[in-house]
């Protein structure tokens, strides 16, 4: 018996053909596709489009044979590839194939890596990727720090990486981002593009693109409940349904996490609700709405010194000490001034995709809505920020059905935001006086441009260039010709001094960035199993709004404008607008990905030159003192992972990054690592599939080196090494049963620092890790 048919991918414009293959070769295909769980609607990988199905049987174009792949362990995915077959006639995963045969950093993260945790954070959902350091600043959903080839060193961190939800960013016009909205329990799969990559996903930026995608309807049909909890007070609830009918599928998710946390004043909290609909217009036609909103709060309690941190990490820092009439332990009061902070966002657009043989024409559109209001400590006071922002996009590519990667690619992305930015004093942990009032708006176009030309045998060159133009404006709408202060005894840190005030001084400004990126790549492919590639690229990087305006003259005992407490008339600035240049940068890098038997690698290294890289100084307290652009500084770094299926059921996986930023004879700092930037990061796992039905696993994250606190490098962070275990049991088709332990050990480090310019030896800027910890839960499918 014998059959013809063709395979039509959730993904792709291109088809994977096949023709006159038995009924029994036609069922083993499409198991295979079945098995690869990953059917990604909204990837933004080159040449994705929308459809609502995985697999559509049809007529037939072209013969092709079938390849026999040997069977891969799960775990070596986020960060190895599985690499693409001969020919595009096979149904593997599309998407998976793309990324192997792009020539730069890349990684696909499927959801069985990131699911079922029991403390389900953005670092456990990208820990295994190489190249991306994601760093607990708190402990919970709250704002990790992302260090991915020079992210910004802010904190918190609120630039630097452009995050998407289905190829849609949830930064803000002027790029800036709260972290804590990147949510991986709402993600079918992660997409990760390091450096150049992103450029054409819209990206101004040195370090890349983070797309969240979100299951859909057609991907993940039927209801799943999940419950979870464990130590720190966590609990977790999420459930989700989804559906097809004829020409339309539907998906709705809800999330919602809380925790105690470590720390005695740690709590947070986060509820968000997602969904989309999908509707194939006609055969060549697909369109998909969606939405989403997310609710964060968390509690800060601040950093500490290594000495308190050695003591008790539970502990919350009171800020210095005066000892003598000298001030110790200089950071901020997180007891008296309990900062917190408290955002939701809500997400709406729609994304449409025409088909037209080879062509393909995307349309998308999205609004956000940001409501933050930041309880920072007294010397910062209390910012809230709400406002929109809307992102149209068009994208053109010409894709033949031979090609994996479209010949042609175009896209052009507009965002435009404006938002009301109001200050207050912060009083004791209450919302005092206002002393500030903004409007910011913000726009930035990107313009892009490339292809994928085969040139000879089995090379590929990959020219690119990109444009992209950004304003930043500020009106100041504070009216009142005095700015109030208000300032605590340094000896007596619960007791207010008299209150003061400074002039007003004007903090308006109109800026505007404009660049091109080129890039060129490329890519050599001598089988089926591995790539080869190098690659030459541009960046350009504006500031954010937050870079161009920042509180100072603060002290961890007074409000901004007093930077003496004890004297309320002496007249100082409350605001600072730094006229910031956009930091450009110079990038080569070369790598190879690939597999053999049992073995699977992919490894990149990176080198860049930068001019005016932007930074965030604090003083030796901690305080902002504005941002600034380096002179010049060089980003060096290396990216491995691998995978190794050592027995039919035993496997192991690592992924090692390697950091190496410097000045370049600063006249400062001379050639000094940049502060807060982490050497070596190493992640191993090991996972044993015990049984069918009984899965064990451990994994260890070792920081090798110490880490430098400041850009002076006279203060580090000490290695560490943490042990987790996970263990997971299918009790039937409908339920399973899971279980971890986190830092295993019990031990005591830091999991992040503040970043400042010139530390001191007793600074309060050291972030503990949690403790040991217990998590158990149980998920349902129906």
């Amino acid at each position: 018996m014998r059959q013809e048919f063709q395979f039509e991918t959730a993904i792709g414009a291109g088809r994977c053909v096949g023709n006159q293959l038995s009924l029994r070769a036609i069922t083993a295909l499409l198991l295979l596709s079945a098995s690869s769980q990953i059917v990604l609607a909204q990837s933004a990988t080159p040449g994705a489009s929308i459809t609502l199905d995985s697999i559509v049987v049809e007529h037939v174009r072209q013969p092709a044979r079938p390849t026999t792949t040997r069977p891969r362990s799960t775990t070596a995915q986020a960060s190895t590839p599985e690499p693409a077959p001969v020919t595009p006639a096979q149904p593997a995963d599309i998407v998976r194939q793309r990324f192997n045969v792009l020539p730069g950093g890349v990684a696909l993260v499927p959801q069985q890596d990131f699911a079922n945790a029991g403390n389900p954070t953005l670092s456990n959902a990208l820990s295994g990727v190489p190249g991306v350091i994601v760093q607990n600043f708190l402990g919970g959903n709250d704002q990790p720090r992302i260090q991915m080839r020079g992210s910004a060193q802010q904190n918190p961190a609120e630039r630097g990486v452009l995050i998407l939800q289905n190829g849609m960013p949830i930064n803000r016009a002027d790029g800036s981002y709260i972290v804590g909205f990147a949510n991986p329990q709402q993600a079918e799969a992660i997409e990760v593009y390091r450096g150049y990559m992103a450029n054409r996903l819209g990206a101004s930026v040195l370090s890349g693109a983070i797309n969240f995608v979100s299951p859909t309807g057609s991907s993940q049909p039927g209801t799943q409940l999940s419950v979870s909890g464990g130590s720190f007070g966590q609990i977790n609830t999420s459930g989700q349904v989804g559906g097809r009918k004829d020409n339309v599928d539907a998906f709705f998710r809800f999330d919602t996490n809380r925790r105690d946390g470590y720390r005695d004043y740690n709590s947070s909290d986060r509820v968000s609700v997602n969904g989309n609909i999908g509707v194939a217009l006609s055969e060549n036609v697909k369109t998909r709405f969606f939405m989403g909103y997310t609710d964060l709060g968390f509690e800060v309690p601040g950093p500490l010194s290594k000495q308190a941190l050695e003591s008790n990490p539970r502990q919350v820092s009171a800020g210095p000490v005066m000892v003598g009439g000298v001030m110790t332990r200089p950071g901020p009061n997180a007891v008296r001034d309990k900062p917190r902070r408290d955002a939701s966002q809500f997400m709406v657009g729609n994304r449409t995709t025409a088909v037209v043989d080879a062509h393909l024409f995307d349309v998308a559109m999205g609004y956000t809505y940001t409501d933050d209001t930041f309880r920072f400590p007294v010397s910062a006071g209390v910012r809230s920020t709400a406002g929109g922002d809307f992102t149209s996009l068009f994208r053109y590519a010409y894709n033949p059905a031979d090609a994996l990667l479209p010949l042609f690619e175009t896209t052009a992305q507009y965002t435009v935001g404006s938002a009301n930015r109001d200050y207050h004093i912060n009083q004791s942990g209450q919302t005092g006086a206002p002393f500030g009032a903004n409007k910011l708006n913000a726009q930035t176009l990107s313009l892009y441009a490339g292809a994928n030309v085969p040139v000879w045998q089995k090379f590929v060159v990959s020219p690119g260039i990109s444009y992209a133009y950004a304003t930043r404006d500020n009106d100041d709408l504070y009216t009142a010709s005095r700015r109030p202060t208000i300032a605590y005894s340094p000896a007596n840190p619960t007791m207010l001094l008299p209150n003061g005030s400074v002039p007003t001084q004007n903090n308006s400004y109109s800026r505007s960035y404009s660049g091109w990126n080129p890039s060129l790549a490329l890519s050599y492919r001598p089988d089926a199993l591995q790539t080869f590639f190098i690659a030459g690229s541009h960046s350009f990087e504006p500031p954010t709004h937050d870079d161009l305006i920042s509180t100072i003259n603060g002290t961890p005992n007074s409000s901004p404008g007093r930077p003496t407490p004890t004297n309320p008339a002496r007249v100082a600035a409350a605001f600072v607008t730094p006229n910031l240049k956009e930091q450009t940068a110079v990038t080569v890098e070369g790598g190879w990905r690939g597999r053999a038997d049992r073995l699977s690698w992919d490894v990149v290294s990176y080198y860049s030159w930068l001019d005016n890289e932007l930074l965030d100084l604090r003083d030796a307290t901690g305080v902002s003192i504005g941002g600034a652009n380096a002179d010049r500084t060089t980003h060096f770094g290396v990216e491995l992972g691998g995978g190794v299926k050592i027995t039919d059921r035993l496997s192991g996986r690592l992924a090692y990054t390697y950091q190496d930023f410097r000045f370049v004879d600063d006249p400062v700092r001379g050639n000094n690592r940049l502060g807060g930037v982490v050497p070596h990061l190493v992640y191993a796992q090991l996972q044993l599939q015990a049984t069918d039905s009984w899965m064990v696993q451990s994994a260890v994250r070792w920081s090798v080196t110490k880490v430098p606190v400041d850009n002076m490098n006279t203060l580090y962070a000490d290695p560490y090494a943490v042990v987790d275990l996970r263990s997971e049991y299918k009790i039937d088709k409908t339920f399973r049963v899971f279980g971890q332990i986190t830092n295993l050990f019990n031990t005591n480090y830091a999991a992040t620092t503040l970043v400042v310019d010139l530390a001191r030896p007793d600074h309060a800027a050291f972030l503990p890790g949690d403790g040991r910890g217990f998590y158990a839960g149980v998920k349902a499918a129906f």
